[in-house]
């Protein structure tokens, strides 16, 4: 798969899980930026902020980017996924009981969590 590809990809993820469980950004796009991408933590969530523009963390963006922290190119790839896969994710969450998207949103908040704490 192309790295451009690769990154819609991931902002496609993201986007079902923020339409799906209202996360995205912090939980499932720095870790993939980090952990798949090998970008830097500021890297990572310099890009991550840039990709959520207009108006979402511009503010914030703009001081990553000025400080070498933003990759505008994986930016505007993952935002691209992430756009249609919010909409997908937003789409299919209304057929899933509160109980268990309650459960899907702890187990995922937990997994990442120990991923990020354990691994490197």
């Amino acid at each position: 798969m192309s790295q451009i590809a690769s990154y819609i990809l991931w902002g496609l993820i993201a986007g079902i899980a923020s339409g799906f469980l209202g996360i995205g950004g912090g939980i499932i796009i720095i870790p993939a930026l980090v952990l798949i991408f090998g970008l830097t933590q500021h890297q990572a969530q310099g890009t991550t902020l840039a990709l959520m523009i207009p108006p979402i963390g511009l503010l914030a963006a703009m001081k990553y980017y000025q400080a070498g922290n933003v990759n505008l190119k994986i930016a505007l790839f993952v935002c691209l996924g992430f756009f249609f896969g919010g909409y997908l994710g937003a789409s299919f969450v209304h057929h899933v009981p509160d109980v268990i998207l309650r459960k899907v949103f702890g187990v995922v908040m937990l997994f990442v969590s120990l991923k990020l704490i354990f691994l490197k």
